[in-house]
């Protein structure tokens, strides 16, 4: 740490010594491992990067009047992103039978095969609904994918990250412009609107609540700016 290592760089070499003095104990070589008496540099959360709410409103209503094809996919593709918090994988695994018109959800298939139920908005619904009735019999079938391009190939995770990279380009200047910064601002943004928690837990498939409260660090942050800028005494100390 003197010599400027990152907290993060010196955990990682760590690691590497307990490892080595684990097994050292196990096969008899030492009684001791030095690494017992040394504590662990705390290293700083990384906050997930998430898009602004003015930003996201321009990126869908550049394209809302468009019934171009591959446009009105591409819209699609990105209201399920950001309208449910789905991760890629999810989204390129889902079939035509994974969407239940009636209540307004979608099955999604999550990490180690867990299944859940999310809500989706009535007009990407209708969004979902108009996508499918473009399908012919054969190729709307149950099990078939939802998600076809133009020229009935199915998306694949290299495209949508493609195409989610364009369009948050012409939106952000920020590095990260990824499927998942699209999860990560569902997320924040459901929590700025009032969204419980235990609620946003569920919707993004979280095994703990561990996993949901990195993002009301975004919120907090975003209230303690509020306030300094806002309150007579906010952003001075008081004398």
């Amino acid at each position: 740490m003197e010599a400027g290592e990152s907290a993060r760089t010196v955990n990682r070499r760590l690691s590497a010594v307990r490892g080595f003095y684990r097994f050292a104990r196990q096969v008899g070589a030492v009684t001791e491992a030095p690494t017992d008496l040394i504590d662990a540099p705390k290293t700083a959360k990384r906050l997930p990067e998430f898009v602004e709410e003015g930003r996201m409103a321009k990126i869908f209503a550049s394209g809302a009047s468009s019934d171009e094809p591959k446009q009105e996919l591409e819209l699609l593709v990105l209201e399920l992103l950001y309208g449910t918090g789905m991760r890629l994988a999810e989204l390129i695994a889902l079939k035509v039978g994974d969407f239940d018109g009636r209540s307004g959800t979608l099955r999604l298939l999550g990490k180690r095969n867990k299944e859940r139920i999310v809500p989706i908005h009535p007009g990407l619904a209708d969004r979902v609904r108009r996508h499918i009735a473009q399908r012919t019999s054969r190729t709307a079938a149950m099990d078939k994918p939802m998600l076809l391009q133009p020229n009935g190939k199915p998306l694949s995770r290299s495209g949508v990250q493609r195409l989610v990279r364009q369009r948050l380009e012409q939106a952000t200047t920020q590095q990260k412009r990824s499927p998942h910064v699209l999860r990560h601002t569902f997320a924040t943004h459901m929590l700025d609107h009032g969204a419980d928690l235990n609620a946003v837990k569920e919707i993004l498939g979280h095994a703990g609540l561990a996993a949901t409260q990195v993002y009301t660090h975004n919120t907090a942050e975003k209230l303690k700016k509020a306030h300094a800028q806002a309150h007579p005494r906010g952003g001075r100390r008081a004398g």
